[in-house]
């Protein structure tokens, strides 16, 4: 029988408290991924946002190129088909995305490293639904953190002033029906996230896979109710690897299933550009000693690993 990855309540964080995040913590540290329910965010929100989502990646390629800003890393607006590539993979993914980033004064020390967003003008409505989610998901994202920090022994607002100017990603993603056989590339190819936490809203089909301590890939559907949260490299660092960050895939469905398209929308929570990731006291011990005695900023961490991805 192959091990599940937890789904947790998240509104026992509010009525019970301390079992909550040690059984959060718990799941963290075993799979680096939980699924998160009862998180409050309206399916009719989450369907609006797909809907739109849709639309944008139905329009003509010429209209969608618009909106690809060469040199950029795809920090904002719209990344082509057959750009990003798995660290180390050969193939390139089969995807297409758009990349909504955190709206900041233009005048704010960040700005230089935190380009304004784009909004596509064919869908009028794309800015005020794709934003409304980015925010909701922020909120949500800096709730598991909470119970993240008060798991190690830190003050449960200890990430709120070191996230809230983050370089977070809104990400919605297409993965285009396949229609050619035997192709080596996968939707997304084995890989760990950058960032802090991600938060997957809405999958509209299986293929995620999370790698177990075992080496099993092991299948991760949510219920239409779940978000699936799991732990990025930075918290991974951060944390001396208490929090893991686990590798996982978005793998090719077989058959007839390959020739319908597959959207998701992963949310990808940043710390401030300007944070120094350095290794928490709370997680070094003499079982587990300091993995990174150097410190980087969150902003240095992203551009080597964007580089390694092919996004810059």
């Amino acid at each position: 029988m192959t091990a599940r990855i937890p789904t947790l309540d998240i509104q026992r964080f509010d009525t019970d408290r301390e079992a909550f995040v040690a059984e959060l913590g718990a799941a963290y540290r075993e799979w680096g991924f939980a699924g998160i329910r009862n998180h409050g965010i309206p399916q009719a929100q989450i369907d609006r946002a797909y809907d739109v989502f849709q639309r944008f990646f139905a329009l003509p390629e010429e209209t969608k190129r618009k909106y690809h800003v060469p040199g950029s890393g795809g920090a904002r607006g719209y990344t082509p088909f057959g750009i990003e590539t798995a660290k180390g993979a050969t193939h390139f993914d089969l995807k297409e995305f758009w990349h909504v980033g955190r709206e900041i004064p233009r005048d704010s020390k960040y700005a230089e490293v935190m380009p304004p967003n784009l909004w596509p003008e064919e869908i009028p409505e794309f800015k005020e639904v794709a934003y409304g989610l980015f925010t909701t998901l922020d909120q949500l994202g800096s709730r598991v953190l909470g119970a993240l920090a008060l798991h190690i022994g830190l003050p449960q607002e200890w990430f709120a002033d070191k996230t809230n100017f983050g370089n977070s990603i809104l990400r919605p993603i297409h993965y285009p029906p396949i229609t050619a056989p035997d192709v080596p590339n996968v939707r997304a190819g084995a890989h760990e996230d950058i960032n802090f936490i991600t938060l997957l809203v809405g999958a509209s089909a299986a293929g995620l896979e999370v790698l177990s301590r075992k080496g099993e890939w092991v299948p991760f559907t949510a219920e239409e109710d779940t978000i699936v949260v799991n732990i990025g490299d930075m918290l991974q660092r951060l944390s001396n690897h208490v929090y893991p960050s686990t590798t996982h895939r978005v793998v090719n469905p077989p058959g007839d299933q390959a020739r319908k398209p597959r959207y998701s929308t992963p949310y990808f929570l940043h710390p401030n550009p300007d944070f120094l990731i350095k290794t928490l006291p709370q997680c070094i011990s003499a079982d587990n000693p300091d993995r990174y005695p150097e410190p980087i900023t969150g902003h240095e961490y992203l551009m080597e690993r964007l580089r390694e991805i092919k996004l810059v």
